[in-house]
């Protein structure tokens, strides 16, 4: 479960950076931004199912 924050965490960070990089229309850094958002976002929503039992 611990792991599952800590990627949501990562996640949330990522958000920011995808707002900041859309600002300031950074398209590489935006593109790394994106995709972090959406690896983790994907791995912490899959740890916290799994460590709760709903899958």
């Amino acid at each position: 479960m611990t792991l599952g924050v800590i990627f949501l965490l990562v996640t949330l960070l990522a958000v920011v950076s995808v707002i900041r990089q859309m600002r300031i229309k950074n398209l590489f850094a935006l593109g790394f931004s994106a995709v972090s958002v959406l690896v983790f976002g994907f791995f912490s929503i899959a740890t916290i199912i799994t460590e709760l039992g709903i899958i």
